[in-house]
């Protein structure tokens, strides 16, 4: 895959919503940290519409930032400030023919899942990080960090603790994923997920245990689970039991869904909805290492 140039100081990134609204608040204290690192910080002309009561904008403002910013050769990496719900209504009206005559990094999570996918499919690496809605929280610091940082080429592994949940062993492959709403969303798109051989990574937050649940068997059913060299879990933030309680853990499921294949699986590694949301490359080549004293993901 193509890794795109890993940024510089005085570089130029730019600010966009592909989806819902912001507040400036959260963009003001984003551009103060990217400036404190020497970047310098654009946003995208829309950023701010009041056209629409959820999204930043109307589609055509939403895409038309989002274009500029993969055409523009003067900016450098583009950052999308928060997820929600949004990305999809654009995706198919993208034009990367001049992205792809000189690619750069995108990075965003959540919603933001689904333009990763599209960049798998035209063999583009992104990042897979925290956004600028994400910075002012309590506890946000590392995860600004670990998105800066690996822009600007010191990428670090991920790391978590020993639970009983793990399977243990290696794999290597790409390291692809996100959020598994979004990675079941894209099935029989044009930016489907594709598992075979490489390692998947799935975070969740806010659904319903038995909805949790049917997402994993519609992976398994679609045959997205088959073939995988590994299997690694971030956050599952606020995984919630509904009327009728589904009474299976996120790991029960996972691991009962999974029961026939030998691939390890590695649960709780500090990347989703929640802090630290540490940052990893989509599309990278990695390696998962689940031992008695913990997992692993190296690049």
């Amino acid at each position: 895959m193509i890794k795109p140039r890993f940024l510089r100081k005085g570089d130029t990134v730019c600010l966009v919503a592909p989806g819902r609204k912001l507040d400036r608040e959260s963009i003001e204290t984003a551009t103060d940290i990217l400036q404190s690192h020497g970047l310098s910080v654009r946003v995208g002309d829309n950023l701010f519409s009041s056209a629409h009561s959820y999204l930043s904008g109307t589609d055509a403002e939403r895409l038309t930032d989002l274009q500029h910013a993969l055409d523009d050769a003067s900016i450098n990496a583009i950052i999308c400030v928060r997820g929600g719900y949004g990305t999809t209504r654009i995706l198919d009206q993208l034009d990367f023919s001049k992205f792809l005559q000189a690619p750069k990094w995108v990075c965003g999570f959540s919603d933001i899942t689904a333009l990763h996918l599209t960049l798998q499919t035209l063999d583009i690496q992104s990042i897979h990080g925290s956004m600028p809605v994400q910075f002012q929280k309590n506890g946000a610091g590392i995860s600004a960090e670990s998105l800066i940082n690996t822009l600007l080429g010191t990428p670090e592994a991920l790391q978590a603790k020993a639970v009983p949940a793990n399977r243990l062993g290696n794999a290597t492959g790409q390291l692809i994923g996100g959020n598994l709403s979004m990675l079941t969303d894209s099935l029989g798109t044009a930016n489907e997920i594709q598992t075979d051989h490489k390692i998947l990574f799935i975070e969740e937050v806010g659904e319903y245990a038995y909805r949790f649940d049917r997402m994993i068997v519609q992976l398994k059913r679609a045959g997205k689970l088959d073939k995988l060299a590994g299997l690694a879990i971030g956050h599952m933030t606020d995984i919630k039991e509904g009327e009728l309680p589904f009474g299976e853990t996120v790991a029960h499921m996972i691991n009962y869904h999974t029961r026939e294949f030998a691939y390890p699986i590695a649960f709780q590694f500090h990347s989703g909805h929640d802090h630290p949301n540490l940052a990893w490359i989509e599309g990278a080549e990695a390696r998962l290492e689940v031992t008695p004293s913990g997992a692993r993901l190296t690049f």
